[in-house]
């Protein structure tokens, strides 16, 4: 009988920010596969659990998912964690599932709810969420068309940003959606210097460029 696959959510931040039944899992599973092996430690080290680690990320290879098959193939029980979040949000993990499905139907994936970004800006940004759009990274290039695509379809979006193109992306946001866009802005959610900004694209877009804007940011656009 193939093991279970346990998809982990683990802390953005904050360390209390992790359930009791991810902090189980983790104790009871054969083997923990880890975004970064370094940055698990550290998230293990200070539950006190004492697990052996393997790394899957992006780049991972044919050879080490066919290793992961084998693993719960032969009956053992694995967790999958990310760096910081849901695995499957804007990484690998999704691709891993796939993989492992197409080759061993049976295998059964046990999803571990807990911290994620997008939701928890969601929950704090005060506009109409209703229904919305979640664009993961925004693409480099074509911003406009895609952001010209939302416009026509007047639903409220949100899509996560790096510090170093924040101020651009929103230059193009003020064009296509004009001064009086609201925008809703979570800098280092969770972590000591968590920022929230609330605004018009202008008014945001001000306050950032008084600032040395760094950390992760999630981007919510009414």
């Amino acid at each position: 009988m193939p093991g279970i696959l346990y998809i982990v959510a683990t802390p953005i931040g904050n360390l209390e920010d992790i359930t009791l039944r991810a902090l189980r899992v983790l104790k009871e599973v054969d083997l923990i596969l880890a975004e970064d092996t370094r940055k698990t430690s550290i998230l293990l080290k200070h539950f006190g659990i004492d697990k052996h680690t393997l790394s899957y990320f992006q780049h991972s290879g044919e050879e080490r998912r066919l290793e992961i098959l084998n693993h719960l193939v032969s009956g053992k029980n694995l967790a999958l964690v990310t760096d910081a979040g849901t695995p499957g949000i804007s990484d690998p993990g999704n691709e891993l599932i796939e993989y492992l499905l197409s080759y061993a139907p049976d295998i059964k994936i046990v999803p571990i709810p807990g911290a994620s970004a997008i939701t928890a800006a969601l929950s704090a940004c005060g506009f109409n969420i209703n229904k919305f759009v979640f664009l993961g990274f925004l693409p480099k290039k074509k911003r406009s068309k895609l952001f010209d695509w939302l416009k026509e379809g007047k639903i409220t979006f949100a899509f996560y940003e790096s510090p170093n193109r924040i101020i651009k992306t929103l230059d193009i946001l003020e064009k296509v959606f004009g001064n009086n866009r609201r925008v809703f802005i979570a800098r280092e959610l969770t972590k000591i210097h968590e920022t929230l900004y609330r605004g018009s694209i202008k008014e945001v877009k001000n306050q950032l460029e008084k600032e040395k804007v760094r950390g992760e940011i999630v981007v919510i656009v009414e």
